[in-house]
């Protein structure tokens, strides 16, 4: 613990800052997977259940969707119901179905932002402790004059250079993850659509919305 808190005394006030960054970094990325894990991000399209729709099976598309888990059988239910309802055009239910699909895309998405900004600013926050680092080292150089220790410059340039590298190191596992979480909710959303274009175009024709003609 001493040794630690001796590292971020030489990186100076960035360091402790960028050590924050790293903790709350560390616990975002954690949260999001429980949270995407929770949420059933990774589950797999009902296909059993879209296949007996498009049969025209309601009775096994709802009992394989019943008691599963997930945002994508949650979806696949929900456009069910809406395609079902007698009191609903084809134009509303879709609007509907898209409105819930986007909710649950927001959701996915939640705290992808603070991921962004730890990656933009953490090796931002790095540089400026290194460029007061290095201001410090040649004031005391100066200060030194025609005495001056080539060993004490070095030594004050890189514990300038501690805060760019611990800025990288933060910022470049936060850029992995939200690259990560944004492939994981692109993913679901391209299944979203999936699910809705199929019930939407397939299955049993009585709840097809009639075509209205013009008198």
């Amino acid at each position: 613990m001493d040794g630690l808190t001796e590292f971020l005394m030489q990186g100076g006030p960035a360091l402790w800052v960028i050590a924050g960054l790293s903790v709350a970094t560390l616990a975002l990325i954690l949260w999001k997977i429980w949270r995407l894990g929770a949420a059933g991000a990774w589950s797999g399209l009902p296909e059993a259940a879209l296949a007996a729709w498009a049969a025209g099976d309601l009775r096994g598309a709802d009992a394989l969707l019943q008691g599963r888990r997930g945002i994508r059988p949650r979806i696949a239910r929900a456009a069910i119901g809406l395609r079902r309802d007698a009191g609903l055009s084809d134009e509303t239910a879709r609007e509907e179905m898209a409105r819930l699909a986007r909710g649950e895309l927001q959701q996915l998405r939640t705290g992808l932002r603070a991921l962004e900004l730890v990656a933009t600013i953490a090796p931002l926050i790095g540089l400026f402790g290194t460029v007061l680092g290095m201001i410090g080292a040649f004031q005391a150089l100066q200060a030194a004059g025609a005495q001056a220790d080539p060993g004490v410059l070095a030594g004050g340039v890189w514990q300038a250079l501690l805060t760019t590298a611990a800025g990288m190191a933060v910022a470049i596992p936060a850029a992995i993850a939200l690259a990560w979480f944004e492939g994981v909710a692109e993913a679901v959303q391209t299944d979203l659509e999936d699910i809705a274009t199929r019930i939407f175009t397939r299955g049993p024709r009585q709840y097809a919305t009639p075509v209205r003609t013009a008198s």
